[in-house]
């Protein structure tokens, strides 16, 4: 397992990651989209299809999922975010959550993900 100092720091890039996507698609559509990020918890506003919540959870050594349709948790699995029950890639999921949200088309590349 890894440290929580390496955790952490691995969190924040994805979730940094995350963010850089986000303002693409704010760049060059028309979508609805803001974000924020503090301390661990990224907050994406999809006007009015309400929020999506990203945050890390440190003592799982988690990412953490919360949108309209439920909440999900992912696990670093050798170098890929998965679903801690689905197995699908948090990519996938947040591309998912945030067509049903916003109806922004957004490709993620997560570090760590296929």
């Amino acid at each position: 397992m890894t440290s929580e100092s390496e955790f952490v720091a691995q969190a924040d890039t994805v979730l940094m990651s995350i963010g850089a996507a986000l303002d693409v698609v704010a760049d060059t559509s028309d979508a609805d989209l803001d974000w924020s990020l503090n301390d661990g918890i990224l907050t994406i506003d999809c006007g009015d299809g309400g929020k999506v919540i990203v945050n890390r959870h440190v003592p799982n050594r988690e990412l953490w999922v919360a949108a309209k349709s439920g909440g999900f948790h992912f696990r670093d699995n050798a170098g890929v975010w998965l679903d801690t029950r689905t197995g699908e890639a948090l990519a996938s999921v947040l591309t998912r959550l945030l067509k049903a949200q916003s109806g922004a088309e957004i490709a993620f590349v997560v570090p760590g993900s296929r």
